[in-house]
């Protein structure tokens, strides 16, 4: 099939290659802008361009896909369907009405659970137990059209949004090389959504991992799961900031404030929650690299009756 292909960050990366590997005709990749990054602000290539150019398929970056000239590139180039995951733009109806075959994307959830731009990490987030991968044909609105296939994904006990993107990723390359046979056979099957079970995956923001000492110590322990490792959790100690990686949750209450140390010896921070207590495992002081317990207890004696505050109080 003539494609041209729509991603940008690494999970779209393996989506391309699998293309690549079954033979069809990359006619494009279209991604987004270059970006500044780090201290020294270099321009940083999106993965999808680095990938596409090592296959020597021609890149398009435009500021605004809805733009009338790039809309002219696209109809020049005459695909027979389109493939889209994580682009990062809403396609108009003029660029959905290009190829014959229509726009196919694939989403990181079971729709209609969790549309939106995070569904990855909000299912670590709830506790979802399943989670998985959606083709379906694009439409105007926002991850609302007909569904094609899916594939079920299981969260382990300790899933990370990292973890779990992984494993999102490689379960869409292959469902999209199954949607896309069915699709020329002419026997893909399309499911219309409806709006019963759905959720919003809203976007994230660093300002969520934020820790609310009063919720429970489950719901927190997810959150460091689910933000692991964009934004990151912490927390405010001493006037600093303390990122919390890894935790694990005590199911029994202790006396004192939210978010107190309620014990510790030489390898155990515990602190007190809305409901149980949660041990902290791996931290990272500011400025410094993250640390297991033990060692950040040698270097950071903190001692019970430890107060720890959220950034910005009352939120």
């Amino acid at each position: 099939m003539r494609i041209v292909f729509m991603g940008t960050p690494e999970f779209s990366v393996p989506v391309l290659e699998a293309l690549v590997r079954e033979g069809h005709e990359i006619l494009a990749a279209v991604t987004q802008p270059d970006k500044p990054r780090g201290r020294g602000r270099a321009m940083v290539m999106p993965p999808v361009k680095e990938r596409a150019l090592s296959y020597h398929i021609p890149v398009y970056q435009p500021v605004k896909v809805r733009d009338p000239e790039f809309i002219k590139v696209l109809k020049g180039l005459e695909p027979d369907i389109m493939v889209v995951v994580a682009f990062g733009q809403i396609l108009p109806k003029a660029v959905l009405e290009i190829p014959p075959m229509g726009c196919v994307n694939i989403h990181a959830s079971l729709l209609p659970r969790y549309r939106g731009a995070a569904p990855i990490q909000w299912a670590v987030i709830d506790g979802e137990k399943e989670t998985g991968v959606t083709t379906m044909m694009m439409d105007e609105g926002l991850d609302t059209g007909d569904m094609l296939e899916k594939t079920v994904v299981r969260l382990a006990e300790d899933e990370t949004g990292d973890s779990l993107h992984d494993k999102l990723s490689l379960a869409g390359a292959d469902l999209i090389i199954s949607t896309l046979k069915k699709i020329q056979a002419g026997t893909a099957v399309r499911t219309p959504q409806t709006d019963e079970g759905t959720c919003y995956a809203k976007m994230l923001k660093k300002s969520m991992g934020d820790i609310d000492w009063t919720m429970d110590a489950a719901a927190i322990e997810r959150l460091v799961r689910g933000l692991n490792s964009w934004p990151g959790t912490y927390t405010r100690w001493n006037g600093r900031t303390l990122k919390i990686w890894k935790a694990a949750v005590v199911d029994r209450d202790y006396e004192g404030q939210c978010g107190q140390v309620v014990f510790r010896d030489r390898q155990t921070i515990l602190v007190k929650t809305g409901k149980g207590a949660l041990s902290l495992l791996e931290l990272q002081p500011e400025g410094k690299k993250r640390m297991a317990a033990d060692a950040f207890l040698r270097g950071y004696p903190i001692e019970e009756g430890t107060l720890f505050l959220r950034e910005v109080q009352g939120n």
